[in-house]
C-alpha cells in the first residue's frame, strides 16, 4: 500500500522540544494564576475547571486549590486535556500580542511544503491542544502553515502510546492505517502506530536510532514514496 497521508508529532519531530519547555510551559506557568481568576467566570474557562476538578478528585474545592492543582500538573507535565486546553487559551493570548512565535525547524517546513503539493493529506498528532497546535504552526516563525495541514489530533483522540488511538485516527482521516505515516522522536508512540499497521519513521534530531523503526534526523531525508 502506497502512503496516502503523513501523520507528524511536534515536539522533537516538527518542533525543537525545547521550545516547548523553555518557552511554551514557562508562559503558561507564569500567567495561569491571572488568567484563571480573569475569566473563571466565562463558559469555556469554567467548563475546564470543572474538568480539572473532576479529574484531580478534588470536586468542590476552591478557585485557589483549582490553580494549585493547575500548576502541579503543568510542573509534572501531565497529559491532561482540560490543562491543554487552558494552556491553548494562554499561548493563544501570547501569540496573537506577538509574544509568542512557533518554532518549526526550517526542514520540516520545507518537507511539509513539498508533500503538501505532492498531494498527501497532512495531519498533526500531539499531546498539546488542537489549538496549541494551530497556534504553533499558524503563527510560526516561518509565517502561517496552517494550509499545509488537512486536520489536526490531541488527546481527545486517546493517548499517544496506545494503538486504538491511531486506529481511530485512521478511520477519522478515512484511510487504511496501512496508507499512514507516522512520525515521531518517540519509540512508544511509534511501536503504537506500528501495531496498527501504520508505516513510521522515528527522528532523532542529536542522531541515535529509534528501535524497530527507520531513524532519521531530520526531515530531508525522508520519502514517503519508499516506505
Amino acid at each position: 500500500m502506497a502512503v496516502k497521508a503523513i501523520l507528524t508529532d511536534i515536539e522533537g519531530t516538527t518542533s525543537a522540544v525545547s521550545f516547548v519547555f523553555d518557552v511554551l510551559f514557562p508562559y503558561a506557568r507564569r500567567h495561569l494564576p491571572g488568567f484563571v481568576r480573569e475569566r473563571a467566570g466565562t463558559p469555556e474557562v469554567a467548563a475546564q475547571l470543572d474538568a480539572v476538578l473532576g479529574e484531580s478528585g478534588e470536586p468542590g474545592v476552591d478557585l485557589d486549590r483549582a490553580i494549585d492543582i493547575l500548576l502541579q500538573w503543568i510542573d509534572s507535565d501531565r497529559k491532561a486535556t482540560p490543562l491543554k486546553a487552558l494552556q491553548g487559551m494562554i499561548w493563544q493570548q501570547g501569540y496573537e500580542a506577538g509574544e509568542l512565535k512557533g518554532h518549526v525547524y526550517p526542514d520540516a517546513v520545507k518537507a511539509l511544503q513539498a508533500w503538501h503539493g505532492e498531494g498527501y493529506g497532512l495531519y498533526v498528532y500531539s499531546s498539546g491542544s488542537i489549538q496549541a497546535q494551530k497556534l504553533i504552526f499558524g503563527c510560526s516563525e516561518a509565517g502561517d502553515l496552517t494550509s499545509l495541514f488537512s486536520g489536526y489530533f490531541d488527546t481527545t483522540s486517546g493517548h499517544k502510546r496506545e494503538a486504538a488511538s491511531y486506529r481511530r485516527i485512521a478511520e477519522t482521516i478515512g484511510v487504511p492505517p496501512g496508507d499512514v505515516l507516522f512520525l515521531s522522536d518517540v519509540v512508544e508512540e511509534l511501536d503504537a502506530a506500528a501495531e496498527t499497521g501504520m508505516k513510521t519513521c522515528g527522528l532523532a534530531r542529536q542522531g541515535g536510532e529509534l528501535a524497530g523503526h527507520p531513524t532519521v534526523t531530520a526531515f530531508d531525508t525522508i520519502y514517503p514514496a519508499s516506505f
